[in-house]
């Protein structure tokens, strides 16, 4: 027999970027059927450093129906191509993890495995020349192209993110509620939570609630006790310094990653201003000297006061549990290394718009959702261990732990598969695809000892005419982009603002 369907209540604790994407998507994709209230204090602040994004934003904007140029003007957004890393092998070295493809794969093998067939047959390019979005940042290059040939993402003010999806998601039908919450309050039958009490005394009662009240997890941890596991021993690295400082360059299509003897730096161009931040190990480095350190290596007029964040590394135990979903901050912390937060807080949202119960919570959903958050959770970690483990520095003891560090079976089988073979096979829907392991890989210093065969087929006019094809066509196209800066001023130019 079909179940009737009952309006359901949505209660989302907390607003930030992950309470307001939450309640954009929520809103809009399922309008009166739901009934959405958002519950925020303007008393609590929010992380806010999320700057730096990656290319399914772009996807979950479309969904959305957001017109980018909007969204871009409205927090004063520029493109991102992907990350250059420096310092990560080895002091005074770079390489750069781009969002696009590579050259050109084969079904039976991807394209690595013949620039390396063509390294032995006298091809002396880099890796680097076959991959448009690489060489457009590293020119300061970007437009858009037919087809979607190239791959991006955004550099933007995650507050102003907010901001703009409430309006959004108030236009849609969602209702934004004032005040601190005081008291979850329990339903003393099934253990779900029954409402939230505020300090006023408001009770919110509501049928599904999201938990985006951050680090504090207020609903998930402090009501549900729902537990959490600490991935700190992989992944060392437990503060961070944000600083916003003035622009004094134009902005460049890329994030910059930067090792240090502790940790690493961060550097997002914006519009009008840049974010700045320091990552660093607290058992390696003091607050005092990570701050001293992050103030004395920006460019630019200091436009904020230091924004010190403690977090440790991992993931809660559940991430829906009874009738309350984790989203963001509340479910776990993987470091800004990758620029995952957003994506994360964007996964969560989508599982929740497929998974919403008809009318009792479906213990299947719950169950299948906590599947696919956590293996979505330990794919990302084992990437950014991956950073940390393949490198060559053994210059400080905090180099030296990660170094010597036992890491996951799954990375370690990743690695030496690669070592071995050259390959790599992305599981399920993970975020990160093969070329962004096989650049990653090689850029800490992993190369293969063996490649595919199928690379021998080719004949060396073949080789040649394909290699040298595809580095001419991507050495065309990045020449026909226009400058980056110019680009974002027409596409979608911000009229310069007080730092938020």
């Amino acid at each position: 027999m079909m179940q009737t369907y009952t309006k359901r209540r949505v209660v989302v604790a907390g607003g930030g970027t992950a309470g307001w994407m939450a309640a954009a998507a929520l809103a809009r994709t399922l309008g009166d059927s739901i009934e959405l209230t958002l519950v925020e204090s303007e008393a609590i602040g929010t992380i806010g450093v999320g700057e730096s994004t990656i290319p399914p934003l772009v996807t979950y904007n479309r969904l959305l129906g957001i017109g980018e140029a909007d969204f871009m003007r409205a927090t004063q957004a520029t493109f991102k191509l992907g990350i250059n890393f420096e310092n990560w092998k080895q002091q005074g070295e770079s390489y750069f993890h781009s969002f696009g493809t590579t050259g050109r794969d084969h079904w039976s093998a991807g394209f690595q495995h013949f620039w390396m067939h063509g390294q032995t047959k006298g091809h002396t390019a880099s890796y680097d020349d076959y991959c448009i979005e690489l060489q457009a940042a590293m020119q300061s290059k970007f437009a858009h192209l037919p087809d979607n040939r190239i791959n991006y993402a955004y550099q933007l003010d995650s507050s102003r993110y907010a901001v703009f999806l409430r309006g959004l998601a108030e236009a849609d039908g969602a209702r934004r509620v004032e005040g601190k919450i005081a008291q979850v309050q329990l339903d003393p039958v099934n253990g779900h939570i029954a409402a939230l009490v505020l300090e006023s005394g408001e009770r919110i009662a509501g049928d599904l609630f999201l938990d985006c009240t951050g680090f504090r997890a207020l609903l998930m941890e402090g009501a549900l006790h729902v537990g959490y596991d600490d991935w700190s021993h992989w992944l060392p690295c437990d503060s961070a310094i944000a600083v916003q400082t003035a622009s004094v360059r134009p902005p460049v299509p890329y994030t910059r990653a930067i090792a240090h003897d502790a940790g690493w730096q961060w550097r997002i161009p914006l519009q009008h201003r840049q974010g700045n931040g320091i990552v660093y190990c607290s058992r390696y480095l003091d607050k005092d000297a990570a701050l001293e350190r992050l103030l004395s290596t920006v460019e630019g007029e200091v436009l904020t006061k230091p924004n010190v964040i403690r977090f440790t590394t991992g993931a809660r135990r559940k991430q829906w549990h009874r009738n309350c979903i984790a989203v963001g901050l509340s479910g776990g912390f993987m470091e800004p290394l990758e620029s995952t937060s957003i994506h994360l807080i964007q996964r969560a949202i989508l599982r929740i718009v497929r998974m919403l119960p008809m009318r009792e919570v479906s213990e299947r959903d719950v169950a299948e959702f906590n599947d696919q958050q956590m293996a979505d959770m330990e794919q990302i970690r084992d990437f950014l261990i991956l950073h940390y483990k393949a490198t060559e520095r053994r210059d400080s003891a905090f180099w030296r732990q990660c170094a010597d560090m036992e890491i996951p079976e799954s990375l370690t089988h990743r690695i030496e598969l690669f070592r071995e073979t050259g390959r790599v096979f992305r599981k399920n829907e993970e975020l990160f695809v093969e070329n962004s392991w096989v650049q990653v890989m090689m850029g800490q210093g992993i190369m293969p000892r063996a490649y595919h065969p199928v690379a021998t087929k080719l004949s060396g006019a073949e080789l040649d005419h394909l290699l040298g094809g595809l580095r001419e066509s991507v050495a065309k196209t990045v020449a026909s982009l226009p400058d980056h800066q110019t680009y974002v001023a027409q596409y979608c130019g911000a009229q310069a603002t007080k730092a938020a």
